[in-house]
C-alpha cells in the first residue's frame, strides 16, 4: 500500500486539495517550485497538445493551479472535468504530497537553487501586496512594511535559512526536497524530470524529448512555429497572453524577466557560491546535485 500524502501548506496553497482528485489516461501534472520554469513547460505543454503555436485564451484558462487555496476546490475539479483536452495540470506540491496515479506523466521541474531564488526576490517585488491583503482579508499593517534588504544580502540569508520544507517550501531545504523526492522516484516510468538550463540550451531538442516521453506525435512542418512560440523571447512579448492579467501582479510584463542562467552566480563571490555549494551537500544527495548544477546537457540517468 502507498504511504499517505504528506500534506504541504503554505499561505497560497493547499496540497489536501489532490486528496480525491479523479485522474485521467494521459493527465499532466507539472510540479514545480516557485520559479523554476513552471510556466514555460506549461506552455510547452500546451503547445504540444494543442499544436497551433498560438492559443486563444491565456495559459491559466488551460492549465489551472490545483492546490492554489484562492479557487474554491470544487470550481477547479469542475473546470478540469469540463476540459476535452489532454490535461495538464500545474501544482508546487512535491511528488511525496500527490498519490501518484500510473495513468498520469508527473514533469518535475528544476533550476539552479541560486537563480530560482534570485526570481523569486524579484518576484515578491512584483506583488500587488494591497490587492493581496484585501484578497485574504487581513487588514493594511498599522506602519509601512520595512524595506525589503539588498539582493545580494537577501541571497545570503536565503542560503543559510533553515526552515523545513514544510514550513516554507521555497526556502533552500524545500527546494532541495522537492528536488530530491523527484530524483529518488526517477526511474519511475511516469515521473520525468526536467532542466530550465537544459530548455535554455536546446529548446528544439528538449520540446522533442518531452514529446517523446508524452507520447505525442507532432508533424515536421508544425515544429518550427512550436519551437518559436515556446522561446523566451516569444514569451516575455507575450506576457499578458501568458500569464493573464492577474491582479496580484503589480506587472504581467515582468513576470517574464530573464530567461538565461547564471544570476546568481553573478552576485555572489567565488568563496560565497563554495558556501553555497557547502549547505546544498548537507541537504540533496551528490548525484542529484551533480545532475542539479551540471553547466551542459545533464538528463538524469
Amino acid at each position: 500500500m502507498a504511504p499517505e500524502p504528506v500534506r504541504h501548506v503554505s499561505a497560497d496553497e493547499d496540497s489536501a486539495r489532490w486528496i480525491g482528485f479523479p485522474f485521467r489516461e494521459g493527465d499532466i501534472v507539472i510540479s514545480t517550485r516557485s520559479k523554476t520554469g513552471t510556466t514555460w513547460v506549461q506552455m510547452i505543454c500546451a503547445l504540444l497538445i494543442f499544436q497551433v503555436p498560438e492559443l486563444p485564451a491565456p495559459l491559466g484558462r488551460y492549465s489551472p493551479w490545483l492546490d492554489r487555496v484562492i479557487y474554491p476546490r470544487a470550481e477547479v475539479y469542475a473546470r478540469l472535468a469540463g476540459q476535452e483536452h489532454r490535461r495538464f495540470i500545474k501544482t508546487h506540491t512535491p511528488l511525496d504530497g500527490i498519490l501518484l496515479d500510473p495513468r498520469a506523466t508527473y514533469i518535475v521541474t528544476a533550476r539552479h537553487p541560486l537563480d530560482m531564488a534570485v526570481s523569486l526576490y524579484h518576484q515578491m517585488g512584483n506583488i500587488n501586496r494591497s490587492w493581496q491583503r484585501q484578497r485574504d482579508g487581513r487588514p493594511a499593517p498599522p506602519a509601512p512594511e520595512p524595506e525589503r534588504k539588498p539582493l545580494r544580502d537577501w541571497l545570503l540569508d536565503w542560503i543559510d535559512g533553515d526552515a523545513g520544507p514544510r514550513e516554507d517550501m521555497d526556502s533552500l531545504p524545500g527546494v532541495m526536497w522537492h528536488l530530491s523526492d523527484a530524483w529518488a522516484r526517477r526511474g519511475e516510468p511516469n515521473v520525468v524530470l526536467l532542466r530550465y538550463e537544459d530548455l535554455c540550451a536546446d529548446l528544439p531538442g528538449h520540446m522533442r524529448w518531452l514529446a517523446g516521453r508524452l507520447g505525442i506525435t507532432v508533424s515536421e512542418l508544425a515544429w518550427p512555429g512550436l519551437i518559436q512560440a515556446a522561446t523566451f523571447g516569444h514569451m516575455q512579448a507575450n506576457a499578458e497572453q501568458v500569464v493573464g492579467t492577474s491582479r496580484i501582479l503589480n506587472s504581467s510584463a515582468t513576470f517574464c524577466r530573464r530567461g538565461k542562467p547564471g544570476a546568481g552566480r553573478e552576485i555572489l563571490t567565488d568563496d560565497e557560491i563554495a558556501h553555497y555549494h557547502a549547505r546544498a551537500v548537507q541537504l540533496a544527495p551528490p548525484r542529484m546535485l551533480t545532475w542539479l548544477h551540471s553547466p551542459g546537457h545533464s538528463r538524469p540517468a
